[in-house]
């Protein structure tokens, strides 16, 4: 019985392009996973990184990291390109280059996400430290990657992305696409379930607790019947906005600055700035538009 199981798996197999693809091709999740926490040791040596601190710990970590980016981004073209025939277009020309645009772009990133530190210190009144929020606030992991797999998905990169995204999804419970837009000095608060789609733009010192969904009111689709890939569809949070747990703030809506939105409330329709939203007054007259567009 096995055999006869294991061809039909195989023959089930054989009919996805991708099967194709000898394994030596193939990306690796952990490897990406590895690379990215030799990236974050890189970022933050004196914390993360090995127990030698100075220039040659720092580049350690970072040639191990951009060595395994190169060759995992090389993997991820050939599975997109088996996958996907005829758009080689969209595929990273040079890995090597964009290894090296990410290399260039991580001294802002540290400086980006310093900023993040500094918003979950002023923002929580339990956190006691620097380090305790580096080494303990699932929210600063997961904005670290997020800045870089964002990097990664600005430059074009296939697949890789979405897994660094996941990766730090399944460590922290904090659901960030590559694709989403976030300015600076940004905090999650706990955390876990907090959903951001792929088109969210979010501005500087937002602040978001646990259950926070931004996400799509619908799915529009392409002439053919297929979903359309890449619309803007998820909500634009402006400055300084505080949005409490277990919120869900659907459609390309937009959430003024200064605006609070209190927990459980379900919001489908844009609001001016300085807004005050609970559950008892989303269907309040300062609710504008239709949420579908701005």
């Amino acid at each position: 019985m096995s055999k006869e199981i294991a061809a039909a798996l195989l023959a089930a197999d054989a009919a996805v392009a991708s099967a194709a693809v000898v394994a030596e091709d193939r990306p690796s999740r952990g490897e990406i996973s590895r690379v990215m926490g030799e990236l974050r040791a890189a970022l933050f040596p004196r914390e993360l990184g090995l127990a030698a601190r100075g220039e040659a710990a720092v580049a350690s970590h970072l040639q191990g990291a951009l060595d395994g980016l190169n060759e995992q981004i090389r993997r991820c073209a050939v599975i997109f390109a088996a996958e996907r025939p005829g758009r080689g277009a969209a595929l990273p020309a040079d890995a090597a280059g964009i290894v090296g645009e990410l290399a260039r772009s991580l001294p802002e990133i540290r400086r980006k996400v310093e900023g993040d530190i500094s918003a979950a210190f002023d923002g929580d009144p339990a956190a006691q430290s620097r380090s305790e929020i580096l080494h303990g606030y699932p929210g600063v992991r997961a904005i670290t990657d997020h800045r870089i797999a964002h990097v990664l998905y600005q430059l074009g990169v296939p697949l890789l992305p979405r897994i660094a995204a996941e990766s730090a999804h399944s460590a922290t419970g904090i659901d960030i696409h590559p694709g989403a837009t976030i300015g600076e000095r940004f905090f999650v608060d706990h955390g876990t379930g907090v959903v951001i789609g792929e088109t969210a733009i979010i501005g500087s010192d937002v602040r978001l607790y646990q259950g926070v969904t931004l996400g799509s009111k619908s799915f529009p689709h392409a002439d053919d019947g297929t979903l359309a890939k890449g619309r803007p569809r998820h909500p634009i949070i402006e400055d300084r906005v505080v949005i409490y747990s277990g919120a869900t703030v659907l459609g390309r809506i937009t959430v003024g600055h200064n605006s609070t939105i209190g927990g459980n409330v379900w919001l489908t329709r844009s609001i001016p700035p300085y807004s005050n939203i609970s559950q008892a007054r989303t269907r309040a007259e300062d609710l504008v538009g239709e949420g579908l567009g701005i």
